[in-house]
């Protein structure tokens, strides 16, 4: 996906259609391929530009040339011209009046493609994992020295403020503010961990990280631990991530066969030690209390809040914790300042978000792109539209802890404030992407399903509410639901939400809250009419069975 030097997107909405733009892609393609481009150019759809002035439009990034309308016949020379040559076309070029603000934003705030916007997976494959030699000639452990050796520690927290750098794990907290909290906190020791049990279905995104880059863990480790005053960090780390628990031992140890981690950290009054934790599979224990259980050798359980972990953590002492995606932000934002990050993504949520796209799509697997990147881009542009041109029917974001987003939320900028605004949450990162073939009454089943089994039973709305709305929406399914269930899903959802002891309780009632909200109509088909309108229940067997 990264690859490519020129993006180049053909407008396929309803008036582009009609005006020949299926026949333009078709030869854009077959002319990309005869001058051998295809390693090269990235061809994909874009429904919506906002202009039906001059379609089909053709726009090539980097240089958001907006040509149009395109007739097949234009193609050959626009080819040779523009994309082998690389001059422009005067005579095909459209009046360059601005594109909607979603396409405009492409080419103003994110660029041609997310490699050239790589600040989490800036070396993802660019260097051996594996040789500290190799990530120090890629500017590792700059910002380190230059937080050690330039600056104090609350300058380091102040920089880290002024970013704007927001939790990746899902719930959005500001960093620099976290790491404030346990700089001021009274107690010692003082510790950092890393919260690497990435355990939602359907994500790796930090599982490439840190067997990408586990030098880059490693220094931010050390930032945050010269900042908030910790010597001691641990990385908690999912127990099937073998080769990236192996690549963390290895990087530990080189790091501290340089002097980079340990005693006198160049040469200063600084030391930090790292320990890793192995998880043993409990999703539970992703949440960040149940993770410091855990590490204190106990059942992983989550603990009351108040008092939260910046003032009693670890062994009962200040502790931050900070997702594996955030930590990874650390370091280009002392290399390269506030300002710089706040100039990528939007004004509330800046810097990048890391994706993994599954589901109903041409093209699956990991992005990297600026928050506020909409799920219509993301679909067109990345995952190279639907599958067998399928119509899109929602997406559910964050793994089985996201929302279910609706179509009609597809254009939704997707970052923190606008996600909150619409109702819906961001999530960790996993986008999986369905068609209409998607029965959501079955979706929100399997979700319950997972939720009941992963609970850790210590509080009655979780270990309860999880397990009689899957019972109700198993009863749906058969065909052997009623209206009243429907009143019980919301109370249900209303208790899980409000009433949990932690985030798995609580975000386990919005997919059902989702669903109620988005899809009423198709759930009081399953109920009322004894119906599945995609055909996925069982009801639907019965159903033609008694009709046959």
């Amino acid at each position: 996906m990264n690859k490519f030097r020129s993006l180049v997107l053909v407008s396929t909405d309803p008036i582009s259609l009609s005006n020949g733009a299926a026949e333009v892609y078709s030869k854009l393609q077959s002319e990309i391929e005869r001058f051998g481009l295809q390693d090269e150019i990235a061809l994909r759809k874009i429904e919506d530009v906002g202009r039906n002035d001059c379609t089909p439009i053709v726009i090539v990034y980097p240089e958001a040339i907006i040509y149009g309308p395109v007739k097949p016949d234009d193609v050959p020379f626009l080819v040779e011209e523009h994309l082998y040559k690389g001059r422009i076309v005067p005579g095909l070029q459209a009046s360059q009046r601005a594109l909607s603000g979603r396409i405009a934003w492409i080419s103003a705030r994110r660029g041609t493609l997310p490699a050239e916007n790589r600040i989490v997976l800036q070396r993802a494959g660019i260097i051996d994992p594996e040789s500290i030699e190799e990530y120090i000639m890629h500017e590792g452990f700059e910002a380190l020295a230059k937080a050690v050796l330039e600056m104090t520690p609350q300058q380091v927290i102040d920089e880290i403020k002024n970013s704007g750098l927001r939790g990746r794990g899902g719930a959005g907290f500001p960093t620099g503010m976290k790491w404030g909290l346990v700089a001021k906190a009274h107690g010692q020791p003082k510790y950092i961990i890393c919260n690497a049990d990435e355990s939602e279905p359907g994500t790796f995104k930090d599982r490439v990280i840190l067997e990408g880059d586990p030098f880059n863990m490693i220094e931010a480790m050390a930032i945050a631990a010269y900042a908030i005053g910790a010597s001691e960090g641990y990385i908690y780390i999912r127990g099937e991530y073998a080769l990236a628990r192996e690549r963390l031992k290895k990087a530990i140890l080189q790091a501290e066969e340089k002097g980079l981690l340990g005693d006198h950290i160049f040469g200063k009054d600084f030391n930090f030690h790292i320990h890793i934790h192995s998880g043993a599979g409990a999703y539970i224990c992703g949440e960040e209390t149940a993770l410091i259980e855990s590490i204190e050798g106990k059942r992983g359980e989550p603990r009351n809040r108040p008092p939260y972990p910046v003032t009693v953590g670890l062994w009962g002492k200040p502790t931050v914790v900070n997702n594996v995606e955030t930590l990874a932000n650390i370091t280009p934002i002392i290399r390269n300042g506030a300002a710089w990050f706040h100039g990528i993504g939007t004004i509330n949520s800046p810097g990048t978000k890391v994706y993994t796209i599954l589901g109903n799509v041409n093209n699956t697997g990991l992005i990297e792109v600026p928050m506020g990147i909409t799920l219509r881009e993301v679909i067109s542009i990345y995952a190279n539209g639907m599958k067998n041109d399928a119509t899109f029917k929602l997406a559910q974001t964050g793994g089985s802890s996201g929302s279910i987003i609706p179509a009609s939320l597809q254009d939704t900028p997707m970052d923190f404030d606008s996600f909150q605004k619409a109702g819906v949450s961001l999530g960790s990162g996993a986008l999986l992407i369905c068609d209409e073939s998607t029965c959501v009454v079955d979706l929100a089943k399997v979700l319950m399903n997972f939720f009941r089994n992963e609970s850790c039973g210590k509080c009655n709305p979780c270990r309860i509410g999880n397990e009689r709305a899957h019972q109700i929406l198993t009863n749906i399914s058969e065909g052997l639901g009623s209206p009243k269930d429907m009143d019980d899903l919301m109370t249900i959802s209303s208790n899980l939400i409000n009433l949990s002891n932690c985030g798995l309780g609580q975000t386990s009632g919005t997919p059902l809250q989702d669903v109620m909200k988005h899809f009423r109509a198709e759930l009081e088909a399953h109920v009322k009419l004894q119906v599945c309108p995609t055909g996925v229940c069982s009801m639907s067997k019965v159903h033609r069975a008694a009709h046959a």
